[in-house]
């Protein structure tokens, strides 16, 4: 069986992470990098083994991938997809999957007319407190739903958003609810559902760029359960937390540490078997670094192989976007939006 070959678009420091997770897979190869900078290119070869090239079309035409790993900036994910898309060539696309609706859903479109698969990068999905939780969710463990709630409270400096100049813009990156709280959102809708209406607040305190490094929204979700985010980048000194919490009817759970990746809190009414295994063998990521990396990628590979639906595919990418559009309008505007039409006085299919 030939490995599947994968080529980077962007060589930044995320880009150490993919190549770490698929040298772990001996079904994958990664078989080229390019970057802007050819500076960048050059010492992710240096460090990985991976043959770096000046252009895209050069890497194409000589690497011959199978996949495209898009790690640009956030801004120009769709960009990409959609100047690529014509190779047909799959594609993993770093979180977020982009910034507006109207790139995503032109990218999802262009892909969906050429048979493309996208893979969205929540590696987070795949940490084992987590996914004991969505099987919990699943069982019905929880009875009704009462509360979700994430909370992000780290530390990014000045410094920080000096280092890259399309870091904290609105056109490239966005602030801590777009950037570092992402995975967050997509964890508490993964686990929570549909959302029906935000309301929201954002500020900028400790840092100067043009987006939030603090945020809160109230969420209400279509099985009547609430929820708030709350995520910030104005921890000081030092990071504290990255946290998810569900509390239902039946149970409570909380997964925690700075990542969604250490079991806090596994607490119901009822006891059922996996009670018995959870602490000792999924309360926390193996500390493999790139772990979850190579799990994502292995569900990749799954779904290529044998075409079976991806855990994130590209339209459930969009959802945590469409949530993050919704965030920021609230701020903005001041008002609860919506995030669907909900028909209130249309009589059609209604008895009169």
């Amino acid at each position: 069986m030939k490995p599947i070959r994968f080529a980077f678009i962007g060589c930044g420091a995320v880009a150490g992470k993919h190549a770490v997770a698929l040298s772990r897979l001996p079904d994958a190869q990664v078989v080229g990098a390019y970057d802007v900078n050819p500076q960048a290119a050059k010492e992710l070869s240096e460090k990985h083994g991976i043959t770096a090239f000046d252009s895209i079309e050069e890497m194409f035409q000589k690497a011959s991938p199978d996949v495209f790993v898009i790690l640009t900036p956030s801004g120009d994910h769709c960009k990409t997809i959609l100047k690529l898309a014509p190779l047909g060539r799959d594609f993993v696309v770093e979180k977020p999957l982009g910034l507006t609706l109207e790139d995503i859903d032109a990218a999802l479109k262009e892909c969906d007319s050429r048979g493309l698969k996208i893979f969205v990068v929540k590696q987070n999905r795949f940490n084992p407190p987590l996914r004991k939780l969505k099987e919990a969710l699943e069982a019905g463990r929880f009875g009704r739903l009462v509360l979700g709630a994430v909370r992000v409270r780290w530390k990014r400096d000045q410094a920080y958003y000096d280092q890259k100049p399309w870091r904290g813009t609105w056109a490239y990156d966005g602030g801590v609810i777009t950037n570092q709280a992402s995975h967050h959102i997509d964890a508490l809708l993964w686990m929570m559902g549909e959302v029906q209406s935000v309301v929201a607040m954002t500020a900028t305190r400790l840092v100067n760029i043009e987006v939030e490094d603090t945020a809160v929204a109230i969420l209400k979700f279509r099985n009547g359960a609430l929820g708030v985010i709350e995520a910030t980048t104005a921890t000081r000194p030092k990071d504290l937390e990255g946290s998810l919490s569900v509390l239902g009817e039946k149970g409570s759970v909380e997964v925690g540490g700075f990542f969604m990746n250490e079991l806090k809190v596994w607490n119901f009414a009822e006891y059922h078997p996996m009670d018995s295994q959870v602490w000792d063998r999924y309360a926390k990521v193996p500390q493999e670094p790139a772990w979850n990396h190579t799990e994502f990628y292995r569900d990749v590979l799954q779904c290529i192989r044998q075409g079976k639906k991806a855990l994130i595919d590209g339209l459930e990418g969009r959802k945590s976007i469409e949530l993050i559009n919704a965030i920021y309008e609230s701020a903005e505007t001041g008002r609860e939006v919506p995030l669907r039409f909900m028909p209130r006085k249309c009589r059609l299919g209604r008895a009169e």
